[in-house]
């Protein structure tokens, strides 16, 4: 649970900040690491990729969403995440 509040701390825009799209990519993003690392040891868990594959494209709904809107937010948040290269 601190990890997930350390994460909203970490990509807030202002201080009551819980929802903002930066906090929900920074969120989604840090269980999607979790869960790649999950399925690399048990390959067969298809429900687990399932979910897995259902968050990547609710993350990139929201990049999209923050990329129209404000795109230096949008190019601050995916280097800070090392998402693009």
């Amino acid at each position: 649970m601190e990890g997930k509040e350390k994460t909203i701390t970490d990509y807030r825009v202002h201080d009551r900040d819980t929802g903002s799209a930066d906090v929900q990519i920074a969120l989604l993003t840090q269980r999607i690491n979790h869960l790649t690392e999950h399925l690399q040891k048990n390959n067969k868990d298809h429900s687990s990729r399932r979910g897995l594959l259902i968050m990547v494209s609710q993350r990139r709904r929201l990049l999209d969403y923050l990329h129209d809107c404000d795109t230096s937010r949008y190019q601050q948040l995916t280097k800070k995440l090392k998402l693009r290269r």
